[in-house]
């Protein structure tokens, strides 16, 4: 078993759990635990550590290689340090057919693995860059509200890229979905079950925006589209309405997810699904599930420093994903972003998640080559 792997295996074996999920009594690690770990090797190689407050208890990790010069340009490497609940076995990793498995193996303790080794060894060779500081930037609450990259937005420092951990098959990618959650609500009045006819279906009415958003809006959303990713997409994942069966429902909800593509914003998504449910006389209220904006993210492929690691990667093209990330607050903040990794996304926050050792080894030499050649 090679450096980076025990690595991966060790940090899988702490259940760094969002505290978001889990009961307010439970006494479980968070990524607190995941920095303390990262600490320990830090301090062997002699790197700059710091701790940077986000939310109670809670602190993003910042872990620096300054430059033998002085400071021309600067890169950040941002995994997050979170993971999503699962059962305690899954943090017992395995390794089967050149595979780890466990929470968190792809869903990104691959990346800071990847990252942190890469880090560490450049540390330690002549080889290393005169003038660019790099920064290992450990992101806390990626699985709920990305308060971590939110914070590291805010506060700084900004860089010249950063390069932030995903699972992306060792793919280069550039731009990525944006993310709304709202909450439509329909009223209508209450009566008793016995006598409908006096009262209004709130439901009978929400099932009328489902149709409209589901058919007509769907489809109008397929006449947009963007070259890496597509085009935007709607799902409604949860209804409530009525609370027995004999009372006709005064009330009825839907949360829904509206995937954006760049250029479109929360106004204009909003004003579109106003604009279809008009003809039907619907107008639904909207309440914000969220609270923070969840933008796309298009970062200019032929900018030098990310050519210059897609060229080091071996990719002839970068890549867009559907999925939303900490690259969007980080690159709002004025640092063009990418994201790269081992893993496949398809494999996280699943019952088994895993992650290829083979891609795990390729990302960390991907990732030291580019970092000991930048100037």
């Amino acid at each position: 078993m090679n450096a980076v792997t025990r690595l991966l295996r060790d940090l899988v074996a702490i259940p760094s759990v969002n505290p978001s999920f889990l009961p307010d009594d439970a006494n479980s690690p968070t990524e607190e635990a995941v920095a303390d770990h990262l600490i320990d090797i830090a301090k062997k190689h002699g790197l700059d550590i710091s701790r940077q407050p986000v939310l109670p208890g809670r602190r993003n990790l910042l872990v620096r290689l300054k430059p033998r010069g002085k400071v021309r340009q600067r890169i950040l490497l941002a995994p997050h340090m979170d993971v999503v609940p699962a059962d305690d076995s899954q943090f017992k990793p395995r390794i089967r057919n050149g595979r780890l498995h466990g929470r968190g193996a792809c869903d990104t303790k691959g990346c800071i693995a990847t990252y942190f080794h890469a880090l560490c060894q450049l540390s330690g060779q002549k080889q290393r860059p005169q003038n660019t500081e790099i920064i290992f930037v450990g992101l806390i609450d990626e699985e709920h509200l990305q308060s971590g990259s939110r914070a590291y937005a805010k506060k700084g420092p900004t860089a010249d890229l950063a390069i932030v951990g995903e699972p992306t098959r060792l793919q280069v990618v550039t731009a990525h979905k944006g993310d709304l959650w709202w909450q439509l609500s329909m009223t209508g009045r209450a009566a008793h079950g016995a006598t409908p006819h006096l009262g209004t279906s709130a439901i009978h009415r929400m099932t009328r925006v489902v149709d409209v958003l589901l058919t007509d809006y769907a489809a109008s959303l397929k006449k947009s589209g963007h070259p890496l990713l597509g085009s935007p997409t709607i799902n409604i994942g949860v209804i409530r309405g009525g609370s027995q069966p004999n009372i006709v429902p005064d009330s009825c909800t839907i949360d829904i997810d509206r995937r954006t593509i760049p250029g479109e914003t929360e106004e204009s998504a909003r004003r579109e699904i106003l604009a279809a449910l008009r003809p039907h006389k619907l107008k639904p209220d909207f309440l914000d599930l969220r609270g923070v904006p969840c933008d796309p993210l298009e970062t200019d492929p032929t900018l030098p420093l990310v050519q210059q690691f897609t060229r080091t990667a071996r990719r002839r093209k970068t890549i867009g994903v559907d999925f939303f990330t900490d690259a969007s607050p980080i690159s709002s903040a004025g640092t063009p972003s990418i994201l790269y990794g081992p893993g496949d996304i398809a494999q996280a926050h699943t019952t088994d998640e895993w992650i290829d050792l083979d891609q795990l080894d390729q990302a960390t030499h991907t990732l030291k080559r580019f970092l000991e050649n930048l100037i």
